[in-house]
């Protein structure tokens, strides 16, 4: 790419000879003087090496010399500023190319870099030539990094050390290098271009957004470093990194072009965390619907438990899916089981309600409910620390009295128990290896339509699905696998609410296949792989839970 070709941007400032009152021995700016102000100090010369040129006596300690139009700085440009110089007699001083960082509304741009490296002139007569690139990205081989907010600038040279000497100076040379940067300039647009610094702590979102809006159909390219970026960033292009970003946990990555774990991990450097960001992006996102963990296997070492990501902790309806991977519980310090007891009473009112709860912030959401009058698999679904109450999934029989409940939380690979509600959210082709550490999935409170097609539960420690709510309406589990290494504890799944639909899944070594209650529910072609009598293996609770659908 070359600006002077494709676009026509006029770049080569005018001859010393033709407008010496083109050239100030000031910053450049409107206003400051030129060297045609009569003063004695420069004029125009015929010289064996250069032809007309600008002959300077150095009267300063740095003597300045620039050209006053306002060279532009594209995005995504470099521009290399070149000059010959010679010292004819008297001290020999030192040269180097300078300028002035224009922004907008002419306000010169603080904080970069105006100067290049200085040559000292090593001889009387010696040709010395000097330059130096400047450009918005901090690549290798930029002198003067300006960074996006640079329009323009006033480009030209100084004069630096002894005073005194006479310094004969060729026409400027300004030309678009930007060809030596980019490999593939056609094809590439790179985020350094724009601005983006990658030192891991500079806010780069606003040289992304640049970036991604000027690829129109080339690939951005993350190049090698670390990029901060402090908030939502969404792209359109596709991506290839070579670097990494960091994010806000409550920042959203959305690379709509390349929305799939490879992308993800590439972008945030491992596997765990672009799958974090990934889902995050899936859950809050109108597009895409699809992430594809490119049948990978994703080590989690925590459960990956969302939280709020729009206002009200829901989702816009829609369907989500999560497809064609492997997620794997590592570690166990994060999955232990809490477990609290204390007293409470049923409530008189409402029997799904437990009244004069203690110390109630230490019983988590979630949490399994046993004590006396308790049905199994009832579970905390909210929590009114304002009442000291805990409403259940489940009511418990009435008591004289309080009485001592245990309040058991497992930990799940995928809790959705935070999220107040999540509809059509699909898991397909998915392995969750909970390694005898971990269960598998926590139900948000609400929602319906939530898919798991085509799973494998291995070895979950307790649980396969929970469902703490009504986030289970009209669930569909279809070719499913649940299997545990011990039938101590293990409850494949539980429901609570209507038009569940369990179809051609497989379950070995369970305590129970399901504990089910809602109305409407549908089992069709299950089977186990334990003695007796399949049927046994089901627990159907009544389906006149207060609030089932």
């Amino acid at each position: 790419m070359n600006k002077v070709v494709t676009d026509g941007v006029q770049l080569m400032p005018i001859a010393f000879a033709s407008a010496l009152d083109a050239y100030s021995s000031e910053d450049g700016t409107p206003g400051s003087d030129s060297y045609s102000d009569g003063d004695g100090t420069a004029s125009i010369v015929v010289d064996a090496d250069f032809g007309s040129c600008l002959e300077v006596i150095k009267k300063q300690g740095t003597q300045r010399i620039r050209y006053m139009g306002e060279t532009p700085l594209l995005p995504g440009c470099y521009l290399r500023i070149t000059a010959r110089v010679k010292a004819l007699r008297g001290p020999l001083p030192a040269v180097r190319i300078a300028g002035f960082a224009g922004g907008a509304g002419g306000a010169a741009v603080g904080g970069v870099v105006t100067t290049g490296t200085a040559i000292s002139l090593p001889a009387h007569d010696a040709v010395v030539e000097v330059s130096a690139i400047v450009g918005a990205g901090a690549r290798p081989g930029v002198d003067m990094v300006w960074g996006p907010a640079a329009l323009y600038g006033h480009f030209g040279l100084d004069l630096t050390g002894a005073s005194g000497g006479v310094i004969r100076v060729d026409d400027l040379i300004i030309e678009d290098v930007t060809s030596a940067f980019l490999r593939d300039i056609l094809a590439t647009v790179d985020v350094r271009d724009y601005g983006a610094v990658g030192d891991g702590v500079t806010d780069d979102s606003a040289a992304f957004r640049a970036a991604d809006a000027a690829a129109r159909g080339r690939q951005l390219l993350v190049s090698r470093g670390t990029y901060h970026l402090a908030g939502d960033i969404a792209l359109d292009a596709d991506v290839r990194f070579e670097g990494t970003v960091t994010m806000p946990a409550d920042a959203v990555l959305l690379l709509r072009r390349n929305f799939n774990l490879s992308s993800y991990s590439d972008a945030l450097g491992d596997h765990e965390t672009g799958f974090i960001k990934g889902v995050q992006a899936l859950l809050t996102a109108s597009d895409p619907r699809s992430f594809d963990l490119c049948g990978q296997t994703v080590g989690l070492t925590r459960p990956f438990a969302p939280g709020d990501p729009v206002g009200e902790g829901q989702l816009s309806p829609g369907r989500r899916i999560i497809r064609n991977g492997r997620l794997e519980a590592r570690g166990h310090t994060a999955w232990h089981t809490r477990t609290v007891s204390m007293q409470a009473r049923v409530s008189a009112t409402d029997p799904q309600t437990l009244a004069d709860v203690p110390d109630l912030v230490d019983i988590p959401l979630g949490a399994l409910v046993t004590g006396p009058g308790v049905a199994p698999e009832t579970y905390v679904r909210a929590r009114n620390p304002a009442n000291c109450e805990l409403t259940l999934t489940a009511p418990v029989a009435p008591t004289t009295g309080s009485a001592d409940f245990t309040f058991s939380r497992f930990q799940y690979i995928l809790d959705f128990s935070r999220l107040r509600q999540v509809t059509g959210l699909v898991l397909q082709d998915v392995d969750l290896m909970c390694r005898g550490v971990a269960s598998g999935i926590m139900l948000a409170p609400a929602g319906h339509a939530f898919q798991v097609r085509d799973c494998h539960f291995m070895d979950p420690r307790d649980r396969g699905v929970t469902s703490i709510g009504e986030g289970c309406h009209q669930m569909l589990l279809d070719h499913c696998q649940i299997v545990s290494g011990s039938e101590a504890e293990v409850i494949g799944l539980n429901t609570n609410a209507g038009g569940v639909r369990i179809c051609n899944c497989f379950a070995s070594g369970v305590q129970r296949f399901g504990v089910l209650g809602g109305a409407n529910t549908v089992l069709m072609g299950n089977q186990t792989a334990q003695p007796g009598n399949p049927q046994d293996l089901w627990v159907f609770r009544p389906s006149d839970t207060s609030g089932t659908p």
